[in-house]
């Protein structure tokens, strides 16, 4: 685990500070509805690094019978390089594999060349392109798998 940080299961106390992160890190971020909707479905499991300061960063992965999809991870501007992106992403790939999933699957914009390289780390494979998936900036998205070894 990241030094200093513990990883721990989003509760609805959370929602409104990981919003905030959200519209702090990305243009076209998640509301509270948004989140509240998401963290209240049983194929869904969010995350949260938090420290002495608080939330951190967080999460989120959702379970379909033999598959996982990545929503999102993303961490402070001021928190990044300490580990916290690649713990969220280990403690997502064990719970997927808990939930049975046989392959996890992501997209990332095509300019995000440090999660991008996260993912190849921990044997992410490029898929695609998704031309003009993401608003604000308008930017394709790259579409990533990864194969769970049972």
């Amino acid at each position: 685990m990241a030094a200093g940080f513990k990883i721990r299961y989003m509760e609805i106390d959370d929602i409104e500070r990981v919003a905030a992160i959200d519209r702090e890190i990305f243009p076209d971020s998640w509301s509270e509805t948004g989140l509240f909707s998401y963290l209240i479905r049983n194929d869904t499991v969010f995350l949260v690094a938090e420290d002495g300061d608080g939330i951190a960063g967080y999460c989120g992965c959702q379970c379909a019978a033999d598959e996982a999809d990545i929503i999102t991870v993303a961490v402070m501007s001021g928190k990044r390089r300490a580990g916290i992106g690649r713990e969220l992403l280990y403690e997502l790939i064990c719970l997927a594999k808990a939930h049975g999933a046989a392959n996890i699957y992501l997209e990332v914009r095509t300019g995000n060349e440090p999660a991008k390289a996260l993912y190849r780390d921990f044997g992410f494979t490029e898929l695609g392109i998704r031309k003009g998936y993401y608003s604000d900036p308008t930017e394709d998205a790259v579409t990533m798998k990864y194969e769970i070894k049972h």
